[in-house]
């Protein structure tokens, strides 16, 4: 097993001018699961491609362990890749499949079979060994593609997506898997998804990427409680957080008709660049439906109730004294504010409930630069 560490690491593509990945610092403990997450061409499956060694390095190393292996090849890396449509050789049965690395590097067929039915034993996969790809479900697949990598006890898996080709159902008992498999060999994984659900409940800790640029690495959990900057706060989560710039007046932004009271140190610390606003971030759950006219409260008018079962949520506009929609947006879109409300009381389409944000629930943001104000 190893540690990964990316020193300054930079891909920039032939005939473009702006890197796909810039300067990554990242670095990746022991036996860590360690999730790259981020929106399409942010540079997160780039990334894991410089550390497989199938992009170049053009500014910047990579480290396994204490070895650069900037310039070593692929094959040399002790790495094993799982990818997103699984790659596997369709005229060999399951067992040859996952035992063909083993094979190529010369290792003694008895070795090979042993380790083949340990892992396919690991995954469930026993009764599947003489059978070809094509009688497999998609699903399976994956479990075979996970057992190639298995077999071959790399330092380092690298995953790129390998779940976006199953249906949401398989999705979620995949992800289970992988997991807590991964965890129970304690190999050092880097996996790459879009999904920050995916990211939320897989990783030990999750990098977040924006256009090749590493926002912030940190726990689920510190990811969502205290985002960095306006972009992962609104990346991370779903629904997704509430976020608008409003304008700051006596010491309160000026959310919709009502006034949002901000700390004096906060206002303090307010700069040139946000111009007299602040950016304010709420989750969906950090707000309470409460009766007309409460202090610190804003109207929404509903658009959209979404039932769940256990949870439902609302979309709507928060509009201002005018009637006009308050720039604030959301995973919904723009003008739109998700409010999570009691599933066994929900709101008529066109209703106008009263919202307020709950104490030291919300999250702060330069209204110029994005960054958190803490």
């Amino acid at each position: 097993m190893a540690t990964v560490t990316f020193d300054h690491a930079t891909r920039i593509y032939p005939g473009t001018e702006r890197p796909a990945v810039d300067a990554l610092n990242l670095h990746i403990e022991d036996g860590e699961f360690l999730v790259l997450v981020g929106p399409s061409g942010c540079g997160k499956s780039t990334s894991l491609r410089m550390l497989a060694g199938l992009e170049d390095v053009n500014a910047g190393r990579i480290l396994i362990g204490d070895r650069d292996v900037t310039d070593v090849q692929p094959k040399d890396r002790d790495i094993a890749m799982v990818f997103q449509n699984y790659a596997l050789y369709p005229h060999m049965t399951v067992a040859d499949n996952m035992g063909f690395a083993l094979k190529i590097a010369g290792t003694p067929k008895a070795e090979i079979r042993t380790r083949v039915e340990e892992a396919a034993k690991i995954l469930d996969l026993t009764q599947y060994l003489d059978r070809k790809p094509k009688a497999l479900s998609g699903g399976q697949r994956q479990r075979v593609a996970m057992g190639r990598a298995i077999v071959r006890s790399p330092q380092v898996f690298l995953m790129d997506e390998p779940l976006s080709n199953l249906d949401a159902k398989l999705r979620v008992q995949t992800r289970t898997q992988i997991a807590s498999l991964t965890r129970r060999l304690g190999v050092t994984t880097v996996y790459v998804t879009h999904d920050q659900v995916e990211a939320l409940t897989m990783g030990d800790r999750i990098a977040v990427l924006k256009d090749g640029i590493l926002q912030q690495v940190d726990t689920p959990r510190a990811l969502y409680d205290t985002p960095a900057n306006v972009f992962v706060a609104g990346f991370i989560g779903s629904p997704a957080m509430n976020i608008g710039t409003f304008p700051v007046l006596e010491g309160a932004a000026s959310v919709g008709s009502s006034r949002l009271a901000l700390p004096r140190e906060v206002v303090g610390r307010l700069t040139d660049d946000d111009k007299g606003h602040i950016t304010v971030g709420f989750r969906p759950e950090s707000l309470d439906t409460v009766p007309q006219g409460t202090q610190d409260s804003f109207p929404v008018v509903v658009n959209l109730v979404e039932e769940l079962g256990s949870d439902a949520y609302v979309y709507g506009a928060l509009t201002n004294e005018f009637g006009a929609a308050a720039a604030v947006h959301s995973g919904a879109g723009d003008a739109q504010i998700i409010v999570r409300v009691d599933p066994r009381s929900v709101p008529k389409i066109g209703d106008t409930i009263y919202v307020r944000i709950r104490p030291n629930e919300q999250h702060l943001f330069h209204a110029g630069s994005g960054e958190r104000i803490a």
